[in-house]
């Protein structure tokens, strides 16, 4: 099968080109089992492109979780439970990214979890509040709200952003070699800061990455900044904020985004966090029609994965507000 809109590089499936720079959508994938030549192309796709959907893949759980294993090591739900939190699937590393609680129903737009998801909608990169951020992660509709009620999901380019950037900003970005401070808890008061003002981020779990550096895949330089980006160590409150606020809004720009609409059940859309950016969108959907979205997470496998952090540091990605305001940990999709 040739690919259109972006040559003959791929044989073992088509591809149609979502954004001149990055995104696409590949048609011919032989889920649940493509055979190996056809998994090394995705690879290579996902390398190209960044973000790459697959509609109608006919997974379930099961095949969800197989899949997304060959992918790379993943990650599971344990370290973000909450008290009294229900499972909703078989599968710990099946990540509950969907507006529906643990009986099924449609969640109330005031409710906790939905203040907590709030920041779902800020651009952001999974994990990176992790000691071990993630590559890899694969969306995938479960049920979805009917046509016209919105909830796409928005990408941002952040390799082409950073080829972009002012030549002055960029030579300090790599000069100055800038490292940031993750914190899940940032976003999420960022989103929601009534619900969240009693919450001192201060005192929550932080990890380092650096600004700046090479998506190792593709051999091109990105910028890894992203909603939980809390502060940019060794500069004063007043210039990281500054900074941080930069860089989001110039990657954050119209010429670097896409918006991907979900059309059917068991439709998956993949993306590599260490070189797009991605939210949420909103929609006349919440409170009214189920979008049950689940998603698997691949540790990333770089030499950047752990970033200036210690391995065998125990992870704490989450965090609380005392036991009686404690909130599930719906994941950012």
């Amino acid at each position: 099968m040739e690919e259109t809109g972006g040559g003959s590089e791929f044989k073992t499936f088509r591809v149609k080109e979502l954004h001149p720079n990055f995104g696409a959508e590949l048609e011919g994938v032989d889920f649940p089992n493509p055979s190996d030549e056809q998994f090394q192309e995705i690879l290579a796709a996902m390398a190209k492109y960044g973000v790459c959907v697959f509609r109608k893949t006919g997974m379930d759980d099961t095949a969800h979780v197989e899949f997304s294993r060959r992918m790379g090591d993943l990650d599971d739900i344990r370290p973000y439970i909450t008290a009294g939190r229900k499972m909703r699937y078989d599968y710990y590393e099946l990540f509950d990214a969907g507006n529906v609680d643990e009986d099924g129903n449609v969640i109330d737009p005031n409710s906790p979890k939905a203040q907590y998801q709030k920041g779902n909608a800020l651009f952001h990169v999974d994990s990176s509040f992790n000691p071990r951020r993630a590559s890899f992660s694969l969306l995938r509709a479960y049920e979805l709200p009917p046509p016209g009620h919105g909830g796409n999901t928005d990408f941002a380019d952040s390799r082409t952003a950073f080829d972009e950037l002012p030549e002055a900003l960029k030579s300090e970005l790599l000069d100055k070699d800038y490292v940031a401070a993750h914190c899940m808890a940032h976003s999420r008061k960022v989103a929601a800061p009534d619900f969240f003002k009693d919450l001192d981020v201060s005192t929550q779990p932080m990890h380092l990455h650096k600004i700046a550096q090479k998506h190792e895949p593709s051999g091109r330089m990105n910028l890894y900044v992203a909603a939980h980006a809390h502060h940019v160590e060794g500069l004063d409150p007043a210039q990281s904020d500054a900074l941080l606020k930069q860089l989001l809004d110039h990657t954050t720009q119209e010429k670097y985004r896409t918006s991907i609409a979900w059309e059917n059940p068991t439709d998956m859309i993949i993306w590599d966090n260490t070189c797009v950016l991605h939210r949420a969108g909103s929609g006349t959907f919440a409170g009214k029609f189920k979008r049950d979205l689940r998603r698997t997470t691949v540790h990333d496998a770089s030499s950047t994965a752990w970033g200036l952090n210690d391995p065998n540091k125990a992870r704490r990605p989450g965090f609380s507000l005392g036991v009686s305001n404690q909130v599930p940990q719906p994941v950012a999709t």
